[in-house]
């Protein structure tokens, strides 16, 4: 089970986490989790070039070391990545020493500020520690940034393979509003779902004046 619109008890249970970001303004946050691949990384970048978006990417430390050159595409055009840990671990089901030592292995490979937990699962005992872990490899790269956990607004549900197409759109076009946090995958899993709703939520949200940004510091 997950939820597409975060829940205002969880957001309150966990709210150091950053979930949405304060914006007056028609802006949107686009995220993307698991990459880089190679079949769905390149067609992200090509849609978001298309309409000049700019998104934020929480890479898996070992895709990076398997796909450095699209990695470095991602920044290159101007994106923003993030930590995803270097195997996509799941927090709640290993002790806080390896959960670090995984999180500082991805960072050898993505210097960053910004984290976010796979499938959204961090103790909330590790979350100063975590913080605490990726100020110290951010300064090591001359990174000066603000540490930030970034959760999300909507969830796409594009890793649900049990999700029809349509519906994985119409989970973003029916809740995303100013500021909303949106997390999509670039992973084999959610391609299906993501090469349907990717265009048509850009140009939706673009036709009606809404600009894609990074993650703000």
């Amino acid at each position: 089970m997950y939820f597409v619109k975060a829940p205002f008890w969880l957001r309150f249970l966990y709210r150091p986490l950053l979930w949405k970001v304060p914006e007056k303004g028609k802006v949107i946050y686009l995220t993307f989790d698991d990459g880089p691949h190679a079949q769905a990384t390149p067609f992200v970048l090509d849609q978001l070039k298309r309409v000049g978006a700019k998104a934020s990417f929480f890479c898996i430390g070992k895709n990076v070391d398997a796909e450095k050159a699209l990695y470095e595409r991602i920044l290159a055009e101007g994106h923003r990545v993030g930590n995803h840990t270097q195997n996509h671990l799941n927090g709640w089901n290993v002790s806080t020493e390896l959960y670090l030592a995984n999180i500082e292995h991805a960072a050898n490979s993505i210097p960053s500020s910004l984290f976010r937990p796979p499938y959204g699962r961090i103790r909330l005992k590790d979350i100063a520690p975590v913080k605490a872990l990726m100020g110290d490899k951010a300064k090591e790269k001359g990174i000066q940034s603000a540490v930030k956990i970034v959760m999300w607004d909507i969830l796409s549900g594009d890793f649900d393979e049990q999700l029809n197409q349509e519906k994985c759109l119409q989970n973003i076009l029916k809740h995303t509003r100013k500021g909303s946090i949106v997390v999509f995958h670039d992973s084999a899993k959610a391609w299906e779902r993501l090469e349907y709703a990717l265009p048509k939520v850009l140009d939706h949200y673009t036709h009606l004046g809404y600009q894609f940004k990074v993650i703000p510091d």
